[in-house]
C-alpha cells in the first residue's frame, strides 16, 4: 500500500500534489488544510480514502468540524494522526500504534522511537522561510512493515 502524507496546505493545493494523490492508495493530511476545496480536490483525485485532522488554522466550518485526532488502521499498522505533536496525549507504543503523523512545524522529520515511527511530512502549502515544500510516501507491506520516503517538491 502506498499512502501520500501531507500537511499544512494552508489553502494551496499544488498540481504536483494532485498528481501524487492520483497515484496514492490513500491520503493522510495532518491539518492546516486552509480551504475545504483542498479536501474536495484530494478526494476527487485519490482512488482511496482521504483521512484528515483539523489544524490550528482550520477554525471555520466545514474545516472546524474535522477531528483533532484520528486513529486509522493501514495494512496492519495502527496510525495516529494529529496536527501538533506537542498535543500527543497518549503513549503510542502502549496503545499499539506503529505510526504517528503530525504537521504544524512545516519541517520534514522522520524519527523512530521505541518501535514507533514519527513522521512530519513538512508543508506542501505556501513556502515558509527557507523550509522546503515537502510531503512523504508511506510504503506499507501488510505485515506492519513501514517505509517512509520523504519527497521534496520543486516550488
Amino acid at each position: 500500500m502506498r499512502v501520500l502524507v501531507l500537511s499544512d496546505t494552508h489553502g494551496l493545493l499544488r498540481p504536483e500534489v494532485l498528481a501524487l494523490a492520483r497515484k496514492a492508495d490513500a491520503v493522510l493530511h495532518a491539518g492546516d488544510v486552509g480551504r475545504a476545496e483542498v479536501l474536495t480536490a484530494l478526494r476527487e483525485a485519490t482512488p482511496g480514502p482521504v483521512h484528515t485532522v483539523r489544524g490550528n488554522v482550520d477554525r471555520t466550518p466545514p474545516l472546524s468540524h474535522l477531528p483533532e485526532t484520528l486513529l486509522v488502521e493501514l495494512e496492519g499498522a495502527g496510525t495516529y494522526i494529529l496536527h501538533d505533536l506537542n498535543d500527543l496525549d497518549l503513549s503510542p507504543g502502549a496503545a499499539g500504534i506503529r505510526l504517528v503523523i503530525s504537521g504544524h512545524t512545516h519541517q520534514p522529520r522522520v524519527e523512530e522511537r521505541d518501535g514507533v515511527t514519527y513522521l512530519n511530512p513538512g508543508s506542501v502549502g505556501p513556502r515558509r522561510f527557507s523550509l522546503p515544500v515537502a510531503c512523504a510516501w508511506l510504503h506499507l507491506n501488510g505485515a506492519g512493515g513501514v517505509r517512509v520516503e520523504p519527497l521534496t517538491l520543486q516550488a
